[in-house]
């Protein structure tokens, strides 16, 4: 019926001191999505990507709709 429609809400990020990366693992191929921190480096984790849907979701979430750089 659409009364427990589960609602989009969009985040917001720290645009001028974080972009968006994929950590990578050169391992295994584990991918995790997050936040890289332009003056120290550090990598903030949001969420695993297990398949395109998952990125498709975080792109979503945070309004994200460049490309996303990946870090291995």
């Amino acid at each position: 019926m659409g009364i427990f429609r589960k609602k989009t809400v969009t985040k917001t990020y720290d645009k001028e001191n974080k972009k968006p990366v994929i950590k990578a693992s050169i391992c295994n191929g584990e991918q995790v999505a997050g936040f890289k921190d332009i003056h120290t480096g550090k990598i903030e984790e949001v969420m695993l990507i297990k398949n395109q849907a998952d990125l498709e979701a975080f792109k979503k979430m945070y309004g994200i709709d460049d490309e996303i750089e990946k870090e291995y």
